[in-house]
């Protein structure tokens, strides 16, 4: 059974009242449908349910990179949507890591050149040793040089994790974070994500087909059809 979601009253993120539908040759298709929650600093949620059912879409959505048909996303006080492109981008470049199934690292860049990179685009100082830093903390510290190329899929995705923590987000979106990996190293993924999560205070929303990760956030919500059940 899911947690219920009740509002906080000063909520890190909140999602409002929030639909999104598309045009195809059939007509109108809802993707999402009256979506409502909010989430306190610190929180750690699980977002389960069917492929198609509009979870990627509605983590896209918190993170700004794909925009509502209606409804609102409040990240830290700030209406996302009332924002330009420039802002939004600023604002998630802000508060914002991401992790994908998919690890979406720059092939031509090592593991410590991946990392650095959301640091050197905010302007932070000294982004090679926090790099090094970082990378050392998920395992990786013999591999700096390393091209994605040549790194494992566990490896790739630990990689990730240190990009995406680096900045050390407010908030860390994961979607789908284990779900190209092997049990062994799926299972140290999540440990390290957890691990740093809690270390780092970081709100963490996470899309998962896996159960034994739904369960390990404090809450859960299911969506079906859009709507959450």
């Amino acid at each position: 059974m899911n947690t219920p979601l009740n509002p906080h009253p000063t909520p890190l993120i909140a999602v409002s009242h929030l639909y999104k539908s598309v045009q195809d040759v059939s007509g109108q298709l809802d993707i999402l449908r009256d979506i409502d929650f909010a989430l306190a600093a610190h929180e750690s949620l699980a977002i389960v349910g069917a492929s198609g059912s509009g979870k990627s879409t509605l983590l896209s959505i918190m993170a700004g990179l794909d925009t509502p048909s209606q409804g609102t996303v409040v990240l830290a006080g700030q209406d996302m949507f009332a924002l330009d492109e420039d802002a939004r981008a600023a604002l998630r470049a802000r508060q914002i890591g991401f992790v994908f199934q998919s690890f979406q690292l720059l092939g031509h860049m090592t593991a410590i050149e991946n990392v650095m990179l959301p640091l050197e685009l905010s302007g932070q100082a000294h982004p090679r040793q926090a790099a090094r830093d970082m990378l050392e903390r998920v395992g990786l510290g013999q591999r700096l040089g390393h091209y994605p190329k040549v790194l494992s899929g566990g490896e790739q995705q630990r990689v990730a994790l240190a990009r995406a923590f680096v900045v050390k987000p407010s908030v860390l979106l994961a979607d789908e974070p284990t779900g190209s990996l092997d049990h062994a190293s799926g299972e140290r993924i999540m440990d390290l994500m957890f691990d740093l999560n809690q270390e780092l205070g970081t709100t963490l929303v996470l899309v998962t087909h896996d159960p034994k990760l739904a369960a390990r956030c404090e809450r859960a919500i299911t969506i079906e059809a859009g709507c959450v059940l």
